[in-house]
């Protein structure tokens, strides 16, 4: 099970998440807290280490848009958070993760359609005034659920030091991704909260 820390935005966290072993950096390019710009993004990619998944966060920007920042920047996969359909979504395979904001059991309809089309799923917790990074969690039952489909899950919404052994015993996801929960404050990582997370998630593997 691997571990994306989500929310980069300088050198000293890439470099700090990596030592600590996380699998994946997330760059989010959309209007946020966290929002990185290509340039400062690609100055980060280019200094961590070869073997780390990159990804990039796009909220319904255009799939030129989105080639050209991937080109730019190398990135490995794009965790796209708005409302991109299924066929759109499988467009930029194999690149895609699709993040499902989930609510209620209606939640699960719409991500059983995303089946084939996408790399995983990565579950969040729905908001009407964000597309992402809440902090807070969602009833993990149907993360539960949406893994039944067959499609790899990633964890998100509320996750850190406290919570991210019980998320996972519970939801036995794929990956888990953390962002504000092992924060000092939007956009810089706390590296004694990210080694805290690590070590309890190798607690467990």
């Amino acid at each position: 099970m691997e571990v994306k820390i989500c929310g980069i935005t300088n050198h000293e966290d890439a470099l700090a998440a990596a030592e600590l072993s996380a699998g994946a950096l997330g760059f989010i390019f959309a209007r946020s807290q966290r929002q990185i710009t290509p340039e400062k993004a690609r100055d980060i990619i280019t200094e961590i280490p070869l073997f780390i998944k990159t990804v990039g966060v796009f909220v319904d920007e255009g799939h030129d848009k989105i080639k050209e920042i991937i080109r730019y920047c190398g990135l490995d996969l794009i965790q796209l958070h708005g409302d991109e359909s299924p066929e759109l979504c499988y467009e930029m395979m194999p690149h895609t993760i699709k993040a499902i904001r989930i609510k209620d059991e209606s939640s699960l309809r719409s991500s059983g359609a995303y089946h084939g089309k996408v790399r995983a799923l990565l579950l969040d917790t729905f908001s009407r005034n964000k597309a992402g990074g809440t902090g807070k969690t969602f009833d993990w039952k149907l993360a539960k659920k949406i893994k039944r489909q067959g499609i790899p899950i990633i964890l998100s919404g509320g996750l850190g030091p406290s919570n991210i052994d019980r998320a996972i015993r519970t939801v036995k996801p794929y990956a888990v991704d953390v962002n504000s929960g092992v924060e000092e404050r939007p956009g810089k990582k706390s590296y004694v909260l990210m080694r805290d997370l690590m070590e309890k998630v190798r607690k467990i593997l």
